[in-house]
């Protein structure tokens, strides 16, 4: 190995060492607050937790302008190229849906194998606890018929999607989906899928280990569990990251999922309850189909970059051995 590849895997280690070292230092130092506290029941746990979702894009950001130093420092983090316009829009399409059928998809197969108790047809779970939300204001019945109030929930998803997670989901993915996946493709698809998603899996530990996602879960199996979430649909983010030519339609799926993954509400059976480590998207159950397609696009040769015609052949900035 000549010194110009040894001093290029040199940076090349120094900069994953660093992103990782200051994503995961951010997320326990605004997560510590809530250690002292009273977890996440402290009044301030909602805006600590999103503003760990920047943490990823910070440690990006410091590694690309202190220490890789790339020419072009928006394509290193993946915010270009936004062309050709049609693909783009393509991608973007695909993931404002994908979520939201791999999250109905979860349910199914969780009330198939009798792990999510589902009313798919007359929502009588979310009827009930409608009823009740409306008892406490003094309504005692339904404004509209619960059809409609279910549309409602199908255009909160929309909107929560689409503006209100959106930024929170782009802190992240700029550092996950942006810089660090394409910096592991070196080592091959199935590696980078693994070794990205058992970093963003960890990331969350701090939170994890205080009930978030898996509430009533024993930590060290919340932690596996969120490792094995993560590391799946981690990579179908990846390959919308990949094959979208940017970071952008990771960030929406991101930001669908976060919102869609409350649909278990709508269709929960009258009285029903389901543990979240076995059922919705967050559980084993739901996990399944998406491995399954995240299998297949690998094994069909799509877990690759799309190159545009106009830019050079390359998954990393130049400089880096």
């Amino acid at each position: 190995m000549d010194h110009h590849a040894e001093q290029g895997n040199g940076r090349y280690a120094t900069s994953i060492a660093v992103f990782v070292g200051v994503a995961f230092a951010l997320a326990w130092a605004l997560a510590l607050p809530l250690w002292f506290g009273d977890g996440l029941r402290e009044p301030f746990a909602g805006f600590l937790v999103t503003a760990m979702m920047f943490a990823p894009t910070v440690a990006a950001l410091i590694v690309v302008f202190f220490i890789e130093k790339p020419k072009h420092k928006a394509r290193a983090l993946g915010l270009v190229p936004l062309k050709p316009a049609g693909r783009l829009i393509g991608y973007l399409v695909i993931a404002l849906v994908l979520p939201v059928v791999l999250c109905i998809l979860a349910l199914v197969v969780g009330s198939l194998l009798g792990l999510y108790p589902a009313d798919f047809i007359h929502f009588s779970g979310y009827q009930q606890i409608t009823e009740m939300q409306l008892a406490e204001a003094g309504i005692t019945e339904l404004p509209v018929p619960i059809g409609a109030l279910v549309a409602i929930q199908f255009v909160n998803v929309l909107i929560g999607a689409l503006i209100i997670n959106i930024v929170p989901a782009l802190g992240e993915e700029i550092g996950w989906r942006g810089w660090l996946l394409p910096k592991l493709l070196r080592f091959g698809p199935w590696r980078a899928i693994l070794l990205s998603g058992v970093i963003w899996g960890l990331w969350h530990t701090p939170v994890i280990l205080l009930g978030h996602n898996y509430p009533g879960t024993p930590g060290w199996l919340a932690v596996i569990a969120m490792v094995a979430f993560s590391t799946i649909m981690g990579g179908i983010f990846g390959w919308l990251r990949l094959r979208g030519g940017s970071v952008w339609p990771a960030a929406l799926a991101h930001s669908t999922l976060n919102a869609a993954a409350t649909l278990f509400v709508v269709f929960v059976a009258e009285t029903g309850r389901f543990d979240p480590l076995h059922a919705n998207i967050t559980g084993w159950s739901g996990w399944i189909i998406p491995a399954i397609l995240l299998v297949l696009l690998v094994a069909f040769g799509k877990f690759t970059p799309f190159v545009p015609k106009t830019a050079p052949v390359a998954t990393e900035p130049s400089g880096h051995g």
